[in-house]
């Protein structure tokens, strides 16, 4: 039993971590009373080393302890991992200090469970920015597992990836037969392009993609839908290859990412060719007429359009109390957090013109976090948007790909994130204008 438990990645964690805790409190003690670093000015210093010191010892603990193996260069190492370890240290103190701290404050929780929290929950985001942007250097992506050689390798967010590493060789499926699409001469949208990300979707997906080409096709709207096979091992390829011989405006390419929602929405908006694009998941939960307002309403000037399915006209079908119950109090964090009139930010069904997707670049989150992610990173960098009421039905067959239990405290991440570049950014990501843009507002 003790020798299981000393194999666990989370508890050598914590051991690594009050090791280093524990160094950092013996060194500020051996300066400040043995080295007599006891004027104000030598205290900081004193604090400033000690930090610093366990911070590298923490490292190499975990280094060679709790993520072992890989290479040990010193560029890999001293020029890539410890600087991004300090990031994710950095991260998680201030998400403690400036945000955790105040909000149970003002709540007036007590000071020790506070503090109590406050190092859990940073310890938390510790270890998961650096097990998923530090070591992590496992390709879980099965199609590379056969030829190691052509593997892309650990993938850092892609915030982080243009100075990380060298991703020229990784691959881009530019397929189909219809070109980028533009505004008409009166300034109304051209081609709209529905990007629906599809995991192991045989029940659903030829119902879904029937529904939308044919309203589409009524409402005589020039479509492309791209289809992204996330890896499925049922019949999902299959059928794909049907429809698009039977319609070339559907096509859908393989994730080349590791498999997750957000990989795959990420190769679908690499790879869409109108000039407004829509995510629409492919369990037919999403209404094809909703799709159409969307897409009206984007005439009118805006540059996103969010739906709500919980405002004066939005509905929810069948939705699981437990789901709706979690659902409607993450909406309410954000809400509070950003100051938010909109309520629906964790639904993925939303629309943006091309130059919002190119505009929330780079895009870091790997799951179904990527649902809130980009449509805060547009509200706070300035794009302007609309919200409509929307329906949304809870699918009849397959299974939810969302696990609440595992998206938490990605979700928290990304939010946390988005903040941060908000309150501490200075306005370098927002938007510039060349003109006053279209006035955000509720519907």
């Amino acid at each position: 039993m003790l020798s299981k438990l000393f194999r666990n990645r989370v508890f050598k964690f914590i051991i690594g971590g009050g090791v280093a805790a524990a160094f950092n409190l013996l060194l500020i003690f051996a300066l400040i009373e043995l080295r007599g670093f006891d004027t104000p000015v030598l205290r900081n210093v004193a604090n400033i080393v000690s930090i610093e010191l366990s911070l590298v010892l923490s490292f190499f603990i975990y280094r060679i302890w709790v993520w072992p193996g890989g290479d040990w260069t010193v560029e890999k190492v001293l020029l890539r991992q410890l600087p991004l370890y300090h990031i994710s240290a950095g991260a998680a103190i201030i998400a403690r200090i400036f945000i955790l701290f105040p909000i149970l404050d003002k709540l007036g929780v007590n000071y020790a469970i506070n503090t109590i929290v406050g190092v859990l929950v940073s310890a938390s985001l510790n270890y998961l920015i650096t097990d998923k942007l530090v070591f992590n250097t496992q390709v879980k992506n099965k199609k590379y597992q056969s030829n190691p050689e052509t593997s892309p390798g650990l993938y850092y967010p892609e915030g982080l990836g243009p100075g990380l590493e060298n991703t020229s060789g990784l691959p881009r499926q530019y397929a189909g037969e219809i070109g980028r699409a533009q505004l008409t001469n009166d300034g109304k949208l051209d081609i709209l392009s529905v990007v629906i990300p599809a995991h192991n979707e045989e029940g659903c997906i030829v119902q879904t993609l029937e529904s939308i080409c044919q309203l589409l096709a009524e409402k005589s709207i020039p479509y492309e839908i791209l289809v992204v096979n996330d890896n499925s091992s049922d019949r999902t390829e299959e059928l794909l290859q049907k429809i698009n011989y039977e319609n070339s405006k559907v096509r859908y390419i393989n994730n080349y990412y590791p498999n997750g929602f957000g990989f795959a929405v990420r190769c679908g908006l690499e790879n869409f060719q109108g000039e407004v694009v829509a995510i629409v998941m492919a369990d037919s939960s999403d209404d094809p007429e909703d799709l159409v307002d969307y897409y009206y309403k984007l005439q009118e000037g805006y540059d996103c359009v969010f739906g709500s399915r919980f405002i004066k006209g939005g509905k929810v079908i069948d939705y699981p109390i437990h789901k709706l119950v979690v659902n409607r109090l993450a909406n309410l964090f954000i809400q509070v957090l950003f100051g938010l009139k909109y309520n629906d930010t964790t639904n993925a069904f939303k629309i943006y013109r091309r130059e919002v997707i190119e505009g929330v670049n780079p895009i870091l989150s790997h799951h179904f976090n990527l649902t809130v992610e980009i449509p805060l990173k547009a509200i706070i960098r300035g794009y302007s948007y609309t919200t409509v009421p929307i329906i949304w039905r809870n699918r009849k067959k397959g299974i939810s790909k969302l696990k609440i239990k595992e998206m938490g405290s990605r979700y928290l991440f990304i939010v946390l994130y988005i903040f941060l570049e908000k309150m501490l950014s200075r306005g370098d990501y927002v938007r510039k204008y060349s003109q006053p843009p279209v006035r955000s507002q509720m519907r």
